[in-house]
Order: C-alpha cells, then structure tokens, then sequence
C-alpha cells in the first residue's frame, strides 16, 4: 500500500508503533533519529488529510462567505 493511500486510522497506528519504539530504552540514537522522521511524515499525511476534509465540509454562503456545510 502507498503511504497515499494510507486512511487517518492506519496512519495514526503507524504513529503510535513508532511512539512505542521511541519510549523503549532498547532503541539507539540512530534508530531514534529515524522513527522521529518517520513520525514527522505520519504526522504530516495525517494534517494534509484532516485538512482536506475540513474543507469539503465548507461551503460557499450567498455573501461569498465560508461556513461550515
């Protein structure tokens, strides 16, 4: 599956995987330094898609302006 393809919930699983890697003491710097990426490309994805949806729930009212649909 395509990271773009991904829904919210299986991004927000993903996230909290890397969280649970991030709190183990076991994890080395390195290995830290790459899930902190990760979790920042999660993070984004699940913002862009929110996002996306906030605004198809707003619409256009007759005085040009936006209110919630």
């Amino acid at each position: 599956m395509k990271e773009r393809d991904m829904t919210v919930e299986e991004a927000f699983e993903l996230l909290d995987s890397v969280v649970e890697k991030l709190e183990d003491r076991e994890t080395t710097l390195e290995e830290s330094f790459a899930l902190y990426q990760r979790g920042m490309e999660l993070l984004k994805l699940c913002n862009g898609k929110i996002d996306t949806v906030e605004k198809k729930m707003m619409q256009v009212n007759q005085d040009g302006e936006l209110e919630e649909f």
